[in-house]
């Protein structure tokens, strides 16, 4: 789920970049140029984040993930209650 488009499919991209005690999330369709916010960025970083890497593998894990079914749909992934330790 995004804030400027909403739900976005298929092959996708991500980026994870650190902005002072914040971690933007974006996605974007592969190839494309124009970025998108992901739902519940910026993470806040706590500070004890040591491997930036990992937690973007955690992201990535997270977005790719099928979402809870209700009414027999799937919820779009977003990063709201994002655990990031």
């Amino acid at each position: 789920m995004t804030q400027e488009a909403g739900a976005v499919t298929g092959e996708l991209e991500v980026s994870t970049l650190p902005e002072a005690k914040l971690l933007d999330v974006h996605v974007r369709y592969a190839g494309a140029e124009e970025w998108y916010t992901v739902t519940g960025s910026p993470i806040p970083l706590s500070g004890k984040e040591t491997d930036l890497k990992e937690l973007h593998e955690r992201i990535v894990e997270r977005l790719t993930s099928p979402g809870l079914a209700v009414d027999g749909n799937e919820e779009a992934a977003s990063l709201r209650g994002f655990d990031r330790l």
